[in-house]
């Protein structure tokens, strides 16, 4: 769920930065890695405000209420706002990699500016973008600190992989944290390989184009 949240708006923004120059670039650049380097906390905490009540999403301000808070909904929006920038980022060099000027040919034969993307940009940057999701359906697995604040630590409703291990091993569970741990170990190390043979043959590509 959180890879389909953050694909759309991911690569569009990636593509914009990428190829677009404008003003306060620099500070929206800034702001999607942002979560990168805050503590996860913070952001759930941010997010926490943002939901609650008085908030800005909230029911006092909207007039409704979004029913987000503690809610499977909560946990796609922490895993989605930790996963973000990591998605825009290596998507970001996918399409950086992707020469302007074969764009530039494609409109000179009659292509929109959509056509050309999804005719030549998009097939180009591909790998990359693979890459990007799996690295983001990676971060979103592992995250946990944002999550709790926002929804919590429900079994069967908001409990996710990285919760799970933390009450097991705080409750003294040791077999079920030792096969948590298999699993996230095992997950991650099939995404960090498959993301690195896509970007290695995505540089043998370009290397054989040349």
């Amino acid at each position: 769920m959180t890879c389909l949240v953050v694909a759309v708006p991911g690569t569009a923004l990636a593509y914009l930065l990428a190829r677009r120059s404008f003003f306060g670039k620099g500070i929206l650049s800034t702001i999607t890695t942002l979560p990168l380097v805050l503590p996860p906390t913070a952001v759930g905490y941010l997010l926490l405000r943002l939901f609650a009540n008085d908030g800005l999403l909230g029911a006092n301000v909207l007039g409704i209420d979004l029913n987000i808070l503690l809610t499977w909904k909560a946990v796609v929006i922490a895993c989605s706002a930790m996963s973000f920038p990591l998605f825009v980022r290596t998507a970001r060099v996918a399409f950086e990699e992707v020469n302007p000027r074969l764009e530039d040919m494609g409109r000179s034969l009659g292509f929109g500016a959509c056509r050309a993307f999804a005719s030549i940009t998009l097939p180009l940057a591909s790998r990359g973008l693979v890459a990007a999701a799996l690295l983001a359906f990676t971060r979103a697995l592992g995250e946990f600190g944002a999550t709790v604040i926002i929804a919590g630590n429900i079994p069967g409703q908001t409990q996710t992989l990285a919760s799970a291990l933390f009450s097991a091993q705080q409750s003294g569970n040791e077999s079920v944290a030792n096969n948590l741990l298999l699993v996230a170990l095992g997950v991650g190390f099939v995404t960090v390989y498959a993301t690195e043979h896509l970007t290695r043959k995505s540089q043998k590509t370009k290397g054989g184009s040349r």
